[in-house]
């Protein structure tokens, strides 16, 4: 395939055709004509900007009960994953996540992060009696 006719790049994108039209104004965005004149969309665009739009902040409204805002304290990578603590008020909250993830949030100790737990089981202790 040579590319993707502007219609299909933007379902693809998840965005409207007006929107990739506005980019290829702005320079955004390269496209080329097919020889029927249609605009096309390179294959390796459309993976860019869907890379791009990928790492863009997710809404902040969500229906997490569990999460926990802090700072994070320590970030530890190894090749494949990373082992992330967070101070949340008295609580260390500590995640184990892969290396990917880690390096496209940029995290780094300092920087406030925000912690959701969630499990499938619970442990509970109480001191002796």
């Amino acid at each position: 395939m040579d590319g993707y006719r502007i219609g299909e790049a933007a379902r693809l994108i998840g965005v409207r055709v007006e929107t990739l039209r506005a980019w290829e104004r702005s320079g955004k965005l390269s496209t080329r004509r097919s020889p029927g004149g249609q605009r096309l969309i390179p294959e390796a665009e459309v993976a860019r900007l869907l890379a791009e739009r990928r790492i863009e902040k997710a809404p902040s409204l969500t229906s997490r009960r569990n999460a926990f805002e802090g700072v994070v304290t320590k970030v530890t990578r190894d090749k494949v994953s990373a082992l992330v603590e967070i101070q949340a008020g008295p609580h260390r909250v500590v995640s184990l996540i892969t290396r990917e993830a880690a390096d496209e949030l940029g995290l780094a100790p300092g920087m406030e992060a925000t912690a959701t737990v969630k499990a499938t089981s619970v442990m509970v202790e109480v001191p002796d009696r």
